[in-house]
């Protein structure tokens, strides 16, 4: 937990309180269903918790944003930007139920209320958002064609509504399509841990 102190002095003693959570609960569930892999269940709010909120470093998302997450496993990215932004709207989907069922009950233990995870695939969302996010689920283009459908007209932030993905390692393949639209931003330049070295948050604009 000391790690997000770190990087997200500003938390409200009720987001600490539901950040610190976290480890107890994943751990259990883990035990059961393989949410995370065994050796990375130690390493929860490094590799799990602080990149997820990443995103809250790359964009700072205004109340009443319509977010998705797509492919959220047991609820990440979801689960701790929903509790970094406590005013805006999160939908995680997930086709995997076992994964999403964790989610839900991550959720509903830790009284998170402006989340709502949903065993979906992604061709059956109907939902409009003003932004997607995603941590490494499927190549960018092939996640663009699924979730172009989902983009709200309505803007409400700063940057244009869009995908915004969670990758690490070559990202250049990923986004050679979109070259002329793509931001890509390094993570180590947020946080000095080696592990977000190679690490990089890309908004899309959609």
């Amino acid at each position: 937990m000391q790690i997000i102190e770190k990087y997200f002095p500003e938390l409200t003693g009720q987001q600490l309180e539901q950040l610190a959570a976290l480890q107890a609960l994943y751990e259990d569930w883990n035990a059961k269903i393989n949410v995370i892999s065994r050796k990375d269940i130690d390493h929860l709010y490094e590799h799990h918790v602080l990149h997820s909120m990443a995103i809250g470093k790359f964009i700072h998302f205004r109340p009443g944003t319509k977010i998705l997450d797509f492919g959220t496993g047991g609820g990440f990215p979801g689960i701790p930007l929903a509790i970094l932004f406590p005013d805006c709207q999160f939908k995680l989907i997930d086709g995997t139920g076992k994964k999403i069922r964790v989610a839900q009950e991550v959720c509903q233990a830790i009284g998170l209320k402006n989340c709502t995870p949903e065993h979906l695939r992604g061709e059956d969302e109907k939902g409009k958002y003003e932004f997607v996010v995603s941590r490494a689920v499927m190549p960018l283009p092939d996640l663009v064609k699924l979730v172009r459908k989902n983009m709200s007209k309505t803007q409400r932030n700063a940057m244009p509504n869009g995908v915004i993905c969670l990758k690490g390692g070559n990202i250049e393949s990923e986004i050679q399509s979109f070259r002329k639209l793509a931001e890509t931003a390094q993570l180590s330049q947020w946080f000095e841990e080696e592990w977000f070295k190679e690490k990089y948050c890309i908004y899309l604009p959609l």
